[in-house]
């Protein structure tokens, strides 16, 4: 059978979900929309995206779409759906959802309503009135936007970010899916060095391990969907075999993470360990503003402390501005996320590339420097407004680049 999917997305990856379906799911029918990418496919595409989607937060059946200006229609709309399809008499099917812009805007009312329909729906298919909810997690959810309500099954259960090896964290945690964006927007794939100097809890590394081991990041945890008794459990045993066969068992790796705070190096170790990649990622204890980098070759990306969750701003800048006085002298690549507009110039370098992407619903940019060191334009003074090159050579004001 074929289904209609959708993975809602951090804001800023849609694009990269998009690149994961057509290039490493072999998927045509794949159409890039804002927070969300949708696409086609059966049963073994809705487990191999849950299995191998690094970037996206959940993936979700599409039961139906219609036009729903007022509650009636709201209610006679659900109620239409195939839902016997989907939903067992002993499966749990709470609602939770959201409206934009629409005549409906009460998120309650718009929950019991559709609740009721589901309910109306499945009494009269399977002939009782009342629904214990005691088996498998059939999670209903809803977007109406435009007076065009939507309505979907969550296949995921807990969201993709959550893979099954961070049960802790440090205060300010990078999530997995945005991490995997960063890595993959670095195109590391285990060549050459890696580097977080500022790895907290250890996730960017470990997402860069994932990749270059080709391992699926559900690969260590359950899914909703794998419960429902509609899902052939033949094809979860498969897919997860299939996932094992294909992981990179023999390759050596240079990926090594550090940070100030040994609690959060011994963190990151834990959760390496849980992983699944504690062979082939590294974690020490060291100050940022210390490290060897100018003869460093490879890949550097980390989530420094820029005054939002971690430090006050006048802190976190006095960090960026001592580390970046090294680092921007280094051959390494380099892919730094901020949220401080005054990140290049406290950095000490204009990025050659920015990206903007969401920490959570902190709206970020991610810095790439990946021209040689001479090359880079810096900024002189530190926080000041112009910047040169290494032969001393001045350029305009960067704001009127």
């Amino acid at each position: 059978m074929n289904y209609e999917f959708c993975c809602p997305t951090l804001f800023g990856l849609e694009g990269i979900v998009g690149d994961e379906l057509r290039h490493s799911g072999g998927l045509e029918d794949v159409r890039v929309e804002n927070g969300r990418v949708r696409f086609s496919g059966d049963e073994r595409t809705l487990i191999w995206a849950n299995l191998w989607l690094r970037c996206a937060e959940r993936v979700l059946i599409q039961i139906g779409s219609f036009s729903a200006r007022t509650f009636e229609e709201l209610f006679e709309g659900t109620y239409e759906l195939p839902w016997l399809d989907f939903i067992e008499k002993d499966c749990a099917f709470p609602v939770k959802g959201y409206a934009l812009d629409s005549n409906l805007h009460s998120i309650p009312d718009c929950q019991s309503i559709i609740k009721k329909a589901i309910v109306k729906s499945l009494s009269e298919s399977y002939g009782i009135s009342w629904f214990e909810e005691t088996g498998p997690r059939c999670q209903v959810q809803f977007s109406i936007r435009n007076n065009i309500a939507t309505l979907y099954l969550d296949t995921s259960g807990a969201g993709l970010h959550k893979r099954g090896y961070r049960a802790n964290a440090n205060e300010a945690p990078l999530r997995e899916t945005l991490a995997a964006a960063m890595v993959h927007l670095a195109r590391f794939r285990g060549r050459g060095a890696f580097l977080d100097p500022f790895c907290g809890s250890g996730t960017i590394a470990i997402e860069a391990a994932l990749a270059a081991m080709n391992r699926a990041p559900g690969l260590l945890r359950s899914f909703d969907a794998e419960k429902w008794n509609w899902m052939d459990a033949e094809y979860w045993r498969q897919a997860r075999e299939q996932a094992m066969d294909t992981m990179y068992r023999d390759r050596s790796y240079d990926i090594c993470g550090s940070d100030i705070d040994a609690g959060c190096v011994a963190l990151a170790e834990e959760n390496a360990k849980k992983a699944g990649v504690s062979h082939t990622v590294r974690f020490h204890q060291q100050d940022a503003r210390e490290l060897l980098l100018r003869g460093t070759e490879g890949t550097l990306i980390c989530n420094p402390p820029y005054g939002e969750r971690m430090m006050d701003i006048t802190s976190a800048r006095k960090l960026l501005h001592s580390f970046g006085a090294n680092a921007v002298r280094s051959p390494m690549k380099q892919y730094i996320i901020s949220s401080d507009e005054k990140f290049e110039e406290y950095f000490g370098a204009k990025a050659d590339k920015k990206r903007k992407l969401y920490n959570g619903m902190i709206r970020c940019n991610l810095y790439m420097y990946y021209q040689p060191p001479e090359k880079r334009k810096r900024f002189r003074p530190a926080g000041g407004s112009k910047f040169h090159t290494k032969n001393g050579h001045k350029n305009r004001d960067h704001r009127q680049k």
